[in-house]
């Protein structure tokens, strides 16, 4: 459903334009309406309505009752200047206030960029910014925002992969780090990735070595880490079946990588904090049964969405 307000701001923009080419060739039929006149009350639609691919891309209303709009420029065009778009926008705040609107999601592209004085001015703030746009956000309904902040984790995920035929465990030695200690590969979680095809992708990509995904075995929670621009950082470990053996590391990222005895990793002095406390469960693991260490993974739908999540969980004993 186009709300009231994103379909008088797609509209306006498109008379705003077809206006300006009348005037480019000589043809302009008269002074340029002020921004007022082109959101008028009731159904607010310009003199010249805009098409349907036009006001369908620019706004649109979520299960929540707040307004999207994308400023793209087919839909708002380099002959909108900031000073009338400010006169759109204003109005259609009023008409999204009107319509009970509870908070306005404002997509402009970074080529749209002369934009986003404008909408400051009308109260948006940045929500956050991707490669090739900013996200603002403006609440509208009564009290303090409830919109949801951006996401504020980056998360790490590490292999722990076990030789279960010798209890050997991989581990590698980074590089460009003030102490050289054994750990376990791993790395950052690509956007839409689970965590663990991190870390059966981060172990192949640093060692060579294919793997696969058996469970999760801890989660360290970190805040205001160097390494994630001050937010917080979430660390996964899994843990993961060998399918290959022979070490090919990435002397880019490693200076080191084995097969260390689990027995030896658990004592050794080199090894990092974590590290040392995973050997320690995974050879517990290793002697006594995975499942009584394992946090394993069933998938289910989402009840409100359909879409499919992971749930990490400790199985009760059968």
């Amino acid at each position: 459903m186009l709300s009231l307000g994103a379909r008088a701001l797609a509209a306006a923009a498109t008379c705003t334009n077809r206006h300006n080419r009348h005037r480019a060739r000589g043809h302009c039929p008269g002074p340029r309406a002020p921004a007022a006149s082109l959101f008028p009350r009731g159904r607010g639609r310009c003199s010249t309505p805009a098409s349907p691919l036009t006001a369908a891309a620019a706004g649109s209303v979520d299960r929540f009752g707040a307004v999207t709009v994308h400023l793209e420029h087919k839909h708002f065009p380099t002959q909108l200047d900031e000073v009338t778009f400010q006169k759109l926008l204003q109005d259609a705040i009023v008409g999204w206030k009107a319509e009970g609107r509870v908070a306005v999601w404002l997509h402009v592209p970074i080529l749209q960029s002369r934009f986003i004085p404008a909408a400051a001015h009308q109260g948006f703030t940045f929500h956050h910014a991707e490669k090739d746009h900013s996200v603002l956000a403006l609440w509208l309904a009564m009290g303090e925002s409830r919109l949801p902040s951006y996401a504020t984790h980056q998360v790490g995920v590490a292999g722990a992969v076990l030789d279960e035929v010798t209890g050997k465990v991989l581990v590698v030695q980074d590089k460009n780090k003030t102490k050289n200690a054994w750990k376990f590969p791993g790395g950052l979680s690509d956007p839409g990735e689970d965590i663990g095809e991190t870390a059966v992708r981060e172990v192949f990509e640093e060692t060579g070595i294919r793997s696969t995904f058996k469970s999760l075995l801890s989660i360290r929670q970190q805040h205001n880490h160097p390494g994630a621009f001050g937010k917080s950082d979430m660390y996964a470990i899994c843990r993961l079946k060998a399918l290959s053996f022979d070490i090919n590391f990435s002397q880019e990222e490693c200076i080191q990588c084995e097969w260390m005895d689990l027995v030896e990793l658990t004592r050794t002095e080199c090894a990092t904090p974590i590290t040392s406390r995973i050997a320690k469960l995974l050879l517990y693991g290793y002697r006594e049964g995975f499942d009584k260490i394992d946090l394993k993974m069933t998938e289910f739908s989402a009840i409100y969405t359909g879409r499919p999540y992971k749930l990490y969980y400790k199985a009760l004993p059968e």
